[in-house]
């Protein structure tokens, strides 16, 4: 289970990752096994030219052979998209600059999954 984990201290969503590692750390399925909990960073960008940003590497699309990962021009894109490698062996994982699409409320994954009515 990937999770989106905010590692700067200062950000305001650290307390709430921090509480969420905890709480599915200590979960367990149906089965009664524990959860396999990945971390994967936030990036560290907290801010654009607009205010606050709700970007995450977690928003990514799994495809044929391959991971579509938001990428935000960010110091921890490299390590994000490390993390996506060793969670999806086998498959290529490209970085796209998902910046634009966040600015209009949605990431890779969110734009991907409606359908024509």
């Amino acid at each position: 289970m990937l999770v989106h984990d905010q590692e700067d201290p200062e950000h305001p969503d650290h307390a709430v990752s921090r509480e969420l590692i905890e709480v599915l750390s200590n979960a367990v399925d149906a089965a009664g096994r524990t959860l396999e909990i990945v971390r994967i960073p936030a990036p560290a960008t907290g801010f654009d030219d607009e205010g606050p940003v709700d970007y995450s590497y977690v928003n990514h699309l799994v495809v044929n052979g391959g991971v579509i990962a938001c990428t935000f021009d960010d110091p921890n894109d490299a390590r994000a998209l490390a993390v996506l490698e060793q969670v999806y062996p086998g498959r290529r994982v490209v970085g796209v600059d998902a910046r634009e699409l966040y600015a209009r409320g949605g990431g890779i994954h969110c734009i991907t999954q409606q359908q024509p009515g």
